[in-house]
């Protein structure tokens, strides 16, 4: 969105207009409880504007890179060898081997992209196994269209939000209806299964309200809480037709293990498990380390590839080694022990900004340590892409202070072949992850 744009908006957000912008934004936190901890999820009072041709784009560009990641994923269930690139644990391997019953694994997704100064885009990797923020981006979108500052700034730049409790309701009951036990005598039952303490539980709470207003019986419940018995997975006396899967994969089976009543009502068809479990194998990192590998190009179309080339940046599994870098043959440790400051090192597995280490703001011991932890575990490298900064008025205890944060652009993903929507992530710190500290959501409203 250009500078001029922007301008338009600060500008209106002085006076009466501030204030009311102010108070509806603590208003709408207050009452959908949009909060980690004591943190606000939102803190600033502009959404972020984009074009509908820009957006558009964007759409267009990642359907291509989705329809290879899906290439890609029965690729890797076909082949064992191509899998082994993935460092899968042998449970990680029983699990991804239940079928999930409906045509994509990912049925909710989200590819986490930086948007640049030239309008383009970067993917730097997709979160499959049903993430989180797409609750909070919606309520957000609702609050801010609700503002007389955007309804002003909207005479002159129409603007639209895309609903996203719809869209999610809507796959839920789509990939169930795939799965087979589909009653049109009895609305679907629906849990919404995370760990009790999950600092989302505000955006449990918002799909919960949702979905029983639309019909839908729905709890919220602890792993721990769960029991597979009389041909039913159950919480108490609540039987369960769909588990709406926000524990993340991993985290689960280092838990609680296969034998998990969740994982056996899983495995026999007996509990609908959206997204499945065989997202756990796409949620690698390594999965863009294949998609960048020109060796895997003949598993995509043309187009495909083409905006692999465009949006996904050099990634390779950390190895002894030799790979290609733009054409040229490298020592792979040599060239990343060199190539500090245009480098990140990412774990394989692991998610929420945990274990990376960001080259150039580290020093070159640092990086050596660095690498030599995760030579001793699962890591790729990944090269450097530029993150647009923008202006943002943030609201500090009721006073409004204009800073420059980091902009994270996250198009999602629906059952392996649409792209609608996105999430906005903004920092101060070029690590961009609100649940990691000192960031903020603001939704997405397409200029028209």
């Amino acid at each position: 969105m250009n500078s001029h744009t922007i301008k338009c908006y600060h500008t209106l957000l002085t006076g009466s207009l501030a204030d009311d912008a102010a108070e509806k934004l603590l208003a709408g936190t207050k009452r959908y409880n949009l909060s980690f901890g004591s943190r606000p999820i939102c803190n600033v009072l502009r959404p972020m504007f984009i074009k509908a041709d820009q957006y558009a784009y964007i759409k267009h560009d990642s359907m291509l890179v989705l329809s290879a990641i899906e290439k890609l994923g029965k690729a890797i269930m076909a082949d064992s060898k191509l899998r082994a690139k993935l460092d899968l644990s042998p449970r990680e391997e029983q699990i991804i081997a239940i079928e999930p019953g409906f045509s994509a694994a990912d049925a909710s997704g989200r590819l986490d992209a930086f948007l640049n100064s030239a309008g383009d885009f970067n993917f730097v990797e997709y979160n499959a196994d049903s993430p989180g923020g797409l609750l909070y981006g919606d309520v957000l979108s609702e609050i801010f269209m609700e503002m007389e500052v955007v309804r002003e700034f909207a005479r002159k730049f129409p603007v639209r939000r895309i609903a996203i409790r719809q869209r999610l309701l809507d796959t839920l009951l789509d990939c169930y209806h795939q799965w087979g036990r589909w009653n049109l005598r009895e609305r679907a039952r629906i849990a919404i299964v995370d760990w009790k303490g999950a600092a989302t539980r505000a955006e449990f709470e918002i799909c919960r309200e949702y979905f029983e207003e639309e019909g839908y019986p729905t709890i919220i419940v602890d792993p721990d809480e769960l029991e597979y018995r009389g041909g039913w997975l159950r919480a108490g006396d609540f039987e369960i037709s769909i588990v709406y899967k926000r524990v993340i994969t991993g985290e689960l089976l280092e838990r609680c293990g296969m034998n998990h009543p969740l994982v056996r009502a899983a495995r026999e068809r007996v509990v609908c498990v959206i997204n499945s479990f065989r997202v756990q194998m796409m949620t690698k990192k390594a999965i863009f380390a294949l998609l960048d590998d020109p060796a895997y190009d003949d598993l995509f179309s043309i187009d495909e590839v083409g905006a692999i080339c465009r949006h996904i940046p050099w990634t390779r599994l950390l190895r002894e080694g030799f790979t290609s870098y733009r054409g040229r043959s490298v020592d792979l440790l040599d060239f990343v022990s060199t190539h500090r400051s245009g480098l990140v090192l990412k774990p394989n597995g692991d998610y929420g900004g945990r274990g990376v280490t960001l080259g150039w703001e580290c020093s070159d011991e640092e990086w050596q340590q660095a690498l030599k932890s995760a030579l001793r575990a699962s890591y790729v490298v990944q090269e450097r892409v530029e993150v647009l900064r923008q202006h943002y008025p943030v609201l500090i205890d009721g006073e409004i202070s204009y800073q420059d944060r980091y902009v994270d652009f996250d198009p999602y993903t629906w059952c392996g072949k649409e792209v609608d929507g996105a999430g906005i992530r903004l920092s101060s710190s070029s690590l961009l992850n609100v649940s990691a500290g000192g960031g903020s959501a603001t939704p997405m409203l397409i200029i028209d």
